[in-house]
């Protein structure tokens, strides 16, 4: 049976589909030129081979009426999506369309669509999933992406390097990209300092809304759109964002493992707990929730197809990139995702952006090996935000099979630093009432406690009998 991905109905060049758990996309007759251009011409080789393109095979499934052809896309690892990624992963998406667009230029094509969700990380780099976004270029026609471009990938950018990295989030609320307008007001006289951020931005918001309302088309001297000046437009943006950068700062939590706050044996004896944990599970698919900045990511990344890091600290995530970039790491991915307020679902009907939820607990359905690391997290949880431990409990049973897990009680320095900032009305956070609560959800195989501190690392399975050592 073939289930249409909802996220695809926008083109109407084709559509993505899902049969017997493989996904496939359909090419209609209406991209029949473009795709053979785009075959014959060199460019699929070429951006395949540079990683730049998500590869494909031609498929024999039966075709339906309109439809050219039937191909079937390498498997991506996990989708995100931009309002999960830390300021560098949507700089390099950004740099990697822009590099897109300046090759399919020279193979006499280019990008018709530069949505950011056309992005994705794969074998930690920035790679093009939508074949069908390039179509056949046409001498004295303006790049008709530029203002999606802008939307996408520089408003938000500019907003996060010039006001706050956070802005970034405002991507979740504009599913088509960060309207100019807003992206002008917010940034107001900052732009003027970058006369290319205000060109792309403020000049571009201008003459936008000075056109938009126009009842006949608006006549342009076209002679000098061409293709070099395609070129020189990338190039322009290329340069631009480049030289963004956000401020360097400190918080709380971004140098967790490598300050005061753990002595070096703490932290030895439980990278060694992990490790055998996860030696014993020998999972495929990690997800660490609450990260950091991916110091557990890192030793689980070593034996797993995947690993998943999350955290709500933007500086803990652009920490654990740049530590991906330099080592060339390709089976880990980082993203800035608030366990209290998961991404949405979001778009049409709330279904054309799957929640966080969803992407993850449709995945773990195909691996009885997937398992979730939560260090080091329960405490933020149900101390900083109110979340009772049996909803902690609900929910991680929801996401994995295994689960490694840390309880941090009440005498911890961490834990009383916490409550330092509040009332203690939690009469039911300690050891046995977190054991009695997961046993609801999870067989507790084995738990061990870390020397000289009351906290313990349990490994649990989804729906087992209890077990517990």
């Amino acid at each position: 049976m073939r289930t249409i991905e909802r996220s695809s109905f926008r083109d109407n060049n084709g559509f993505v589909f899902y049969e017997n758990g493989e996904i496939f996309r359909a090419i209609t007759y209406a991209y029949k030129e473009n795709y053979e251009h785009l075959m014959k011409s060199g460019l699929y080789e070429y951006l395949v081979k540079e990683n730049l393109l998500i590869s494909h095979s031609e498929n024999e499934l039966k075709e339906s009426n309109g439809i050219f052809k039937i191909i079937k896309p390498q498997k991506i690892d996990f989708v995100s999506y931009p309002y999960e990624w830390c300021f560098s992963l949507l700089k390099d998406a950004a740099l990697a369309t822009l590099m897109i667009q300046k090759i399919a230029l020279k193979y006499g094509m280019t990008l018709k669509d530069s949505s950011a969700y056309n992005i994705q990380f794969y074998r930690g780099k920035p790679v093009l999933i939508d074949t069908l976004s390039f179509e056949i270029y046409k001498d004295n026609e303006p790049w008709i992406a530029y203002n999606q471009f802008c939307k996408n990938f520089l408003a938000p950018l500019a907003l996060s390097a010039l006001c706050d990295v956070h802005l970034n989030l405002m991507l979740k609320n504009f599913i088509d990209g960060i309207p100019l307008d807003i992206a002008k007001n917010i940034l107001r006289k900052r732009a003027f300092f970058n006369p290319w951020i205000f060109i792309h931005i403020y000049l571009h918001n201008y003459f936008q809304l000075k056109y938009s309302n126009k009842d006949k088309p608006v006549s342009v001297n076209k002679k000098w759109i061409n293709k070099n000046s395609q070129l020189r437009l990338a190039e322009s943006l290329e340069k631009i964002i480049s030289g963004l950068r956000i401020k360097s700062s400190k918080t709380n939590w971004s140098d967790y493992y490598s300050t005061q706050h753990h002595s070096k044996t703490y932290l030895t004896e439980k990278k060694e707990v992990v490790k055998s944990y996860l030696h014993k599970v020998n999972p495929k698919r990690v997800w660490d929730v609450g990260a950091n900045d991916g110091e557990f990511s890192k030793i689980a990344a070593a034996g797993s197809d995947v690993v998943i890091a999350f955290d709500s600290d933007h500086n803990c995530i652009e920490k654990c990139y740049d530590f991906i970039k330099m080592n060339k790491v390709q089976n880990l991915i980082p993203l800035v995702v608030d366990l209290n307020n998961p991404s949405p679902p979001i778009g049409w009907a709330n279904s054309e952006r799957k929640s966080l939820i969803e992407r993850l607990s449709g995945d773990s359905q195909s691996s009885n090996n997937d398992l979730v690391l939560a260090l080091a997290i329960i405490h933020h949880l149900c101390i900083s935000n109110n979340i009772p431990i049996g909803f902690a409990a609900e929910f991680l049973n929801k996401i994995c099979k295994w689960l490694i897990i840390e309880f941090i009680p009440k005498d911890d320095p961490m834990v009383k630093k916490l409550l330092l900032q509040r009332k203690d009305i939690f009469d039911n956070y300690h050891v046995e009432y977190f054991e009695k609560e997961f046993r609801k959800y999870f067989s507790l195989i084995d738990k061990k406690s870390i020397a000289n501190t009351n906290r313990v690392i349990y490994l649990m399975q989804k729906n087992e009998r209890d077990t517990i050592v």
